[in-house]
């Protein structure tokens, strides 16, 4: 099978979507299929043997940390070139709208999959009454594809909802071998915490933007000196975080990738996820993997992988104080060390070979039923 993939982020990028990816291409190729990924230009051109068709990107007025691929007429040429059996279009929005238009105008089936609830986003930036716009839209580019992917139950519902047709959801998946308690690191643990290991490290890890509520977790650093904080990542809101810590016991490390990170989340006791917004949080998978606990925010798809008081801990995010007093639980070792072992005994066999198959039989489900179709009404 000639698989194309058209996504708005890929390498050198380093998030959930593009680990999710890079799983997948592994996986076509070692199963014998072609793949070609179409992606912004960011200067790579060649993941293990996969041609990566690198369209002009730049930088965007709202986004300046991160550079964006336009709609571009070279989707066209490229996909006709390359002529596949499918396409799958992954999160689209902008270079996606192209991928979409063009595998449609030519002729070929498509799946879609759904990572960011960039709806829901726009609550932290002032613009609240665009979301239905934003709704139709994505709507509108979903609903040109064959069959629709998403990342967890409750997003599956909404987009149900939202009049989103045939979706699926794309099982979770995690490299158990590269996360595991065992890359625990002397001197990762004394860099994360700034040279105090005794005390407790929570960490956090994950895109710096002002959604992701990265703020709360300073209370309870002022609450108790117990605590320390170690960000890894990068993205528009790490000046106003750097500024927002001052003075607390935090180390922003920017971003670390493989077995580095590996090691920061092995190396520290809690990881601290307070968004409401993820449609998944693959940062969860890797923590648990890695035998950490969780404190997070009691919301749909977060619910789906944590459990309270068992592989982690929920806080309500309506009551203000609860955040801060459920972190604060985590004072008690013995609790830390129950939900840890439960967190790598829950996640240990997981890996990513079954979200690949998974996916990669819906393409062939897609296919074989575009063939039954045309047979059907002649055309082939």
């Amino acid at each position: 099978m000639k698989i194309a993939i058209v996504t708005e982020t890929f390498l050198p990028s380093t998030d959930g979507v593009v680990t999710r990816l890079k799983a997948c291409v592994r996986h076509f190729v070692k199963e014998g299929h072609e793949v070609r990924v179409i992606a912004p230009d960011l200067g790579v051109y060649e993941f293990e043997g996969v041609k990566i068709e690198g369209v002009p990107a730049r930088t965007l007025p709202f986004y300046r940390s991160k550079k964006f691929a336009l709609p571009n007429p070279l989707v066209k040429d490229i996909l006709h070139n390359y002529d596949p059996d499918i396409v799958h279009v992954v999160n689209p929005a902008i270079l996606g709208l192209s991928g979409v238009y063009y595998t449609k105008k030519l002729g070929y089936p498509m799946i879609a999959s759904y990572h960011t609830n960039v709806a829901q986003y726009l609550d932290y930036y002032n613009l609240s009454p665009f979301k239905f716009l934003i709704w139709w839209y994505f709507r509108k580019l979903h609903n040109h594809a064959e069959l629709n992917l998403c990342t967890s139950q409750t997003v599956k519902k909404e987009l149900d909802e939202r009049g989103f047709r045939n979706v699926h959801v794309w099982k979770r998946g995690v490299d158990t071998d590269l996360f595991h308690p065992d890359k625990f690191d002397t001197d990762m643990r004394a860099r994360l915490s700034n040279g105090q290991p005794e005390k407790k490290l929570l960490l956090f890890v994950g895109r710096l933007a002002a959604e992701k509520e990265i703020e709360k977790i300073k209370s309870v650093l002022e609450r108790s000196d117990e605590f320390v904080l170690a960000v890894v990542g990068d993205g528009p809101h790490r000046q106003e975080l750097e500024k927002h810590f001052a003075g607390t016991n935090t180390v922003f490390t920017g971003l670390l990738h493989g077995e580095e990170l590996a090691r920061a989340y092995a190396s520290s006791d809690v990881f601290v996820f307070p968004s409401t917004t993820e449609t998944l949080g693959l940062v969860i998978t890797e923590a648990m993997a890695s035998g950490l606990p969780l404190i997070a925010a009691e919301s749909g798809p977060t619910c789906e992988q944590i459990e309270h008081n068992h592989n982690g801990l929920l806080y309500d995010p309506s009551k203000a104080d609860d955040f801060t007093e459920t972190l604060l639980k985590f004072k008690d070792e013995t609790l830390r060390e129950r939900l840890a072992k439960a967190a790598r005994k829950e996640i240990a066999d997981m890996g990513w070979n079954a979200q690949s198959r998974q996916v990669l039989d819906l393409y062939k489900e897609v296919l074989y039923a575009e063939e039954g179709n045309n047979e059907a009404t002649g055309l082939i």
